[in-house]
């Protein structure tokens, strides 16, 4: 196999648009691998990491796209270049001219007001050396912005955060990737009821997970605030924390907070717990990992994990929450799973297309021996190759190391799915825990996506007269695209277990491992 490419020099494409590219280059017969992105120095390490770096790529910068592809037949090159360049033109044209082809696309912040002069909210989605001037330009114009982007100077971020909190003005991320705004939802997010439950998070898996688990129990979303990963860093401060819960508290629609983020930096959850003591509206708090006295010291609700998020919010807004696989026996299932393995099936192996189900199954497993992560957190180890498995291990598939030049893996399950083959080889893989993330953004049809690989999973442990349990959660609801109830009817009907949450799922797998 050769490695070869090209620059489009100055042409640059959005998140989506790449990740569409590259399913395309991936279905150009002769390409047995693909990587496309922006020139950024980030970017540029990551395609030396992963083997697609060529020398042509080395004077490239932040606007120029990088093209590189895995060939066999060197004679073919040049032509499956050729097609490549001319489909990227294509899809530049396409997105020129806008998705409905026809009417005026504004290319400036000034256009877009002229042709929407009522708007109130930007979504920024540029390379991230930019984002920040766009962003502030928005904000001067007295628009609440989302940044879509990622790698935006920690500098630039709160600077905007700090000029948008004088203004009463939102700066949801960078690299915000969920939000529900009076009902409309952006980016990776879902169709949940409207409802009095008002959410803060500074993680896009999480919030889709908690709105969704809030919407199916019967409650509803106020508002879904996205603040950015960051935020709660002690740098950062909680800014957007901050306002985020000010506009909840001052929502006359919300009348219960939920608050989803890693562990703020003590002084940031001090700041959060004073404003919220002050509250006459209860609030609920995930930190996954942290201290729940420290968190109830401030008079918040503390749960252990986002299922327990989500009930304590209902339970605070008087609904309750069955917290069961339709009231299934999680002990007497696990005991009936285990019964049936082979002795030497000893291990869990957890993908995830969810960045925080990563952290929250690390934080229920925390103290379980044997505990592996290419994204570990206290109580878990790192990998020692993320390719290769040892003992229990959780791997979060949205990681640079298998994304490069990859749509998210939430849209494309090739990745995922030849790992899960991989873990079914495995004599010592006792159990395999999926999530599968539903919702605008996310692959449409997950099914046949997915179904093959489950399938070849139980003729593979048929074959060696055991069995193999595949254990998942679906986030989602019925209003979703792919529509939740039809997707978890498939997954059981193909031999899945299918929980309610991942936090259920990750205690079932539990007992299994015990």
């Amino acid at each position: 196999m050769q490695i070869k490419g090209f620059i489009k020099r100055g042409e640059y494409f959005d998140s989506i648009s790449l990740m569409i590219a590259t399913q395309k280059i991936k279905q150009t017969e002769g390409v047995a691998d693909a990587a496309i992105m922006m020139g950024t120095p980030e970017n540029k390490t990551i395609l030396k990491n992963s083997g697609f770096f060529i020398d042509l790529f080395l004077d490239a910068e932040d606007p120029d796209l990088l093209v590189a592809v895995k060939v066999a037949d060197d004679g073919m090159a040049q032509d499956i270049l050729q097609k490549i360049a001319d489909l990227l033109n294509d899809t530049g044209k396409k997105e020129n001219r806008g998705t409905r082809g026809t009417g005026f696309t504004p290319r400036s912040l000034e256009g877009a007001l002229a042709a929407l002069p009522g708007a109130n909210l930007a979504l920024v989605s540029v390379p991230g050396k930019y984002a920040a001037h766009e962003a502030m330009a928005a904000l001067k114009k007295g628009l609440h912005v989302m940044i879509f982007s990622d790698n935006v100077p920690l500098e630039k971020e709160i600077e905007l955060k700090k000029y948008a909190r004088q203004k009463g003005l939102l700066v949801m991320g960078p690299d915000c990737g969920t939000a529900i705004i009076n009902g409309v939802p952006l980016a990776f997010a879902n169709v949940v009821n409207r409802g009095n439950i008002g959410i803060v998070a500074a993680s896009g898996t999480g919030l889709q997970e908690v709105a969704c688990l809030i919407s199916n129990h019967g409650g509803g979303i106020s508002q879904a605030i996205g603040a950015g990963g960051r935020d709660v860093k002690q740098e950062v401060g909680g800014i957007m924390f901050l306002s985020a819960l000010e506009m909840l508290d001052q929502d006359d629609q919300t009348k219960v907070i939920l608050l989803v983020s890693k562990p703020p930096h003590p002084e940031v959850l001090a700041r959060i717990g004073q404003m919220v003591k002050g509250f006459s509206k209860p609030a609920a708090a995930v930190f996954l990992g942290a201290d729940a006295p420290e968190v109830e010291a401030y008079g918040i609700t503390a749960a252990p994990n986002l299922a327990a998020g989500a009930e304590k919010a209902l339970a605070l807004a008087g609904i309750h929450m069955v917290n069961s696989t339709d009231e299934m026996d999680l002990t007497a299932l696990a005991q009936n799973i285990t019964a049936k393995l082979h002795p030497t099936q000893k291990y869990l192996r957890a993908l995830f297309t969810g960045g925080t189900f990563c952290s929250e199954t690390q934080v229920i497993l925390k103290g379980s021996p044997g505990l592996f992560s290419n994204a570990p957190i206290a109580g878990a180890q790192p990998l020692a190759d993320v390719r290769e498995s040892q003992q229990h291990t959780v791997i979060d598939l949205g990681a640079d190391s298998f994304t490069v030049g990859k749509p998210h893996p939430m849209i494309d399950f090739s990745t995922r799915n030849l790992r899960i083959l991989q873990e079914a080889r495995d004599p010592e893989t006792a159990v395999i825990l999926l999530d599968l993330v539903l919702g605008y953004g996310a692959n449409l049809n997950p099914l046949a996506e997915l179904m093959p690989a489950l399938v070849e999973v139980k003729a593979m442990a048929c074959s060696r007269h055991r069995e193999l349990p595949v254990i998942c959660s679906v986030t989602g609801t019925d209003a979703d695209p792919q529509n939740r109830g039809l997707v978890v009817k498939s997954l059981r009907e193909a031999g899945c277990i299918v929980c309610t949450s991942n936090a259920q799922a990750v205690k079932l797998c539990q007992k299994v491992i015990r």
